[in-house]
């Protein structure tokens, strides 16, 4: 039995979400040995206090992931786990990457890999006209680059982004909050049916999953993990749009924020993120100007698993040099940042990063900015 018969048994147990998932491969090495573990090993890893060690062993039990795995790939055919080559490389960077995404559609392996960057585009249900224009025009401009355009599938703004993706000859990704065999809104059914043929209709959900307004807020975390940056074109004070740009922020992406007017409240979460550090759009050639300095990304190799592999290659380090590797992400980010997510003292961080710059783990850029690769 391969991990990904794991990942799969893992993710039906009740109480041990994403994040748990990742900490439980990390602690064991593999979801195959956590499986084995009692609950006192259980409890050894962050998360996990001894009633719920205990809980999760009882339900664990009961599972066989093996039968788990043949029964979900008759209904459920195409998905993958952490543990497969194709799986997602920018998910594989945040805390909480679905255990199984299961996808529709056209695959590109060397999208998966990362080199193809994605773009979100993401906004409110209910855009202005400037808002659909400006989503139409930079949609468009972005695949006519060469972008993988990201979106939501949802009304408004990721309904313009598709399409003129779509028009314009591009690929797009639709992260859905729903099985990839239902649409929602019903609305988007003819939009949904193109989007396999030029690109990815994914959820973490399994086939025939119906709306269910808990989803869709965590859908948005993958829109973000997919992407090298996040546009929001107009989005209200309060605004879904914003729990992603937010997340993204946190995943270290970049977010760009389209301005707009003072009296339409469709634009104040735009300029609440500009006002906070995203980063203006002031039109398509200069978003593509600025996304085109975004550094590129050093790409695993795939076979047999992207986890795996990454884990050997940490293997030899010694304990600081990997805590401070940890803080370092894919995307260029301050020494001051790296200093504070490590939680080493300056000097120690500064020796780590020289050493993992020779080592190939990590390059230096102006401004005492660092990123993995």
């Amino acid at each position: 039995m391969g991990e990904r018969a794991f990942w799969l048994a893992w993710s039906r147990i009740e109480g041990v979400g994403p994040t748990l998932l990742m900490r439980l491969h990390h602690h064991f090495d593999s979801l195959a040995e956590a499986w084995e573990a009692s609950p006192k090993q259980l409890e050894q890893v962050e998360g996990f206090g001894p009633h719920t060690a205990t809980v999760v062993a009882s339900r664990r039990s009961r599972f066989h992931p093996d039968e788990i795995l043949q029964e979900h790939e008759k209904v459920n055919p195409y998905f993958w786990t952490p543990a497969d080559a194709d799986y997602p490389r920018l998910l594989l960077e945040i805390p909480d990457p679905p255990p199984v995404l299961y996808y529709r559609g056209n695959v590109v392996p060397e999208e998966n890999q990362g080199k193809v960057p994605a773009i979100a585009i993401v906004g409110t249900r209910d855009p202005s006209d400037y808002g659909r224009r400006w989503t139409r025009k930079l949609s468009d401009s972005l695949a006519q680059a060469g972008f993988i355009v990201v979106s939501g599938l949802a009304d408004g703004v990721d309904t313009e982004a598709h399409q003129s993706c779509l028009n314009a000859g591009g690929r797009t990704i639709a992260v859905l909050g729903t099985g990839v065999d239902v649409v929602y809104p019903w609305s988007n059914r003819n939009l949904a049916k193109r989007i396999p043929e030029q690109g990815l209709l994914v959820s973490e959900y399994p086939a025939g999953t119906q709306p269910d307004r808990a989803n869709f807020p965590r859908r948005n975390r993958i829109i973000a993990g997919l992407s090298r940056a996040i546009l929001v074109l107009e989005a209200p004070h309060r605004s879904g749009a914003l729990i992603t740009a937010r997340l993204a922020t946190d995943y270290n992406r970049d977010v760009y924020a389209l301005p707009g007017s003072l009296d339409n409240p469709r634009s104040k979460g735009c300029l609440e993120l500009l006002n906070t550090g995203a980063h203006v759009i002031l039109g398509e050639s200069h978003l593509l100007e600025m996304l085109g300095a975004m550094p590129r990304l050093q790409v695993m190799p795939s076979p047999p698993s992207q986890l795996s592999l990454l884990d050997e290659q940490l293997t030899d380090l010694e304990p600081e040099i990997k805590q401070v590797l940890e803080a370092v992400p894919s995307e260029p980010t301050s020494f001051d940042v790296i200093a504070q997510e490590s939680g080493l003292p300056t000097g120690s961080v500064l020796s780590a990063l020289v050493q993992l710059e020779l080592m190939g783990f990590v390059s230096q850029l102006p401004g005492m900015r660092y990123q993995r690769g």
